[in-house]
């Protein structure tokens, strides 16, 4: 907050109770999981309670995943 409201907070006369309500306001407006889902910063927000079994359900979808190697573009050459 001081990087962001320095001009402010240099011009309140009390920058302390300026910074304290400018923290509060920055944390109840973007501190908590449903504004970066709004953007589509993630993929979704599970309730804790469904942690484990949304973490299981994800592993077990990624139990038979395999990765391909690269493809090679180049044989090796006879010298």
């Amino acid at each position: 907050m001081n990087v962001i409201h320095r001009r402010a907070l240099a011009a309140a006369p009390d920058p302390e109770r300026l910074r304290a309500e400018l923290v509060d306001d920055y944390t109840r407006r973007l501190v908590h999981p449903y504004y970066a889902a709004e953007r589509g910063l993630v993929d979704d927000v599970i309730d804790p309670v469904r942690t484990r079994i949304e973490v299981a359900r994800g592993l077990a979808m990624l139990r038979t995943k395999r990765r391909a190697g690269p493809q090679r573009k180049h044989g090796n050459v006879p010298l």
